[in-house]
């Protein structure tokens, strides 16, 4: 008799169990609630999109007029051409001096300073007397830096670095280099 008891056990619960599952399921799809529905996808930039659970719809942010002949804010101010000559001629120091060489990799002194501004886009004279001529003049009180600097007569040029120095290409046996403004007579001061 316990080996028919323990039959009618067995067969008697799997049914009781299959009910209870399958009544739990039921039931969990009626009581369990819907997702919430997502807002709009918010885009963040150089993030990306991104959908965020009920968030209201964000209002355009209004246009910034812009302002017609205001100057550039000074972080915004573009680079002069003598700034970007300076430049230049700063990435040739220690190149050697060679008479009549006008770069990349090695000058002389209006070579140094046709070749840097060359590489700010202006064309300048070959000559150190050409280059005293050209440009604006420009008193020695108001010079900035990347002025060109004729010295001797005209005989030799040089680009102002500011702070009293200047970069050139001085003579043969000495490679491009920083050295004080007056270190020769200054014959004039042109801006290009």
């Amino acid at each position: 008799m316990e080996g028919s008891f323990f039959v009618a056990s067995i067969v008697t619960r799997r049914p009781v169990r299959r009910a209870a599952v399958a009544g739990a399921v039921a039931l969990g799809a009626i009581v369990i609630p819907a997702a919430p529905a997502l807002a709009e996808p918010v885009n963040v930039p150089g993030v990306g999109t991104f959908d965020v659970p009920n968030l209201p719809p964000l209002p355009a942010a209004p246009a910034i007029p812009a302002l017609p002949g205001q100057p550039p804010l000074p972080f915004q101010q573009a680079i002069t051409a003598g700034q970007q000559a300076l430049d230049a001629a700063r990435s040739k120091l220690g190149a050697p001096y060679v008479y009549g060489a006008t770069g990349p990799n090695a000058f002389d002194c209006s070579g140094l300073v046709q070749w840097a501004y060359r590489q700010a886009g202006r064309v300048l004279p070959r000559t150190s007397w050409e280059q005293a001529a050209g440009g604006t003049p420009v008193a020695l009180n108001a010079l900035q830096p990347g002025d060109v600097i004729s010295y001797d007569g005209g005989s030799h040029s040089a680009i102002y670095a500011g702070d009293g120095q200047v970069i050139h290409a001085s003579t043969s046996g000495v490679p491009v280099k920083y050295a004080p403004l007056y270190s020769m007579p200054i014959f004039a001061a042109r801006r290009y």
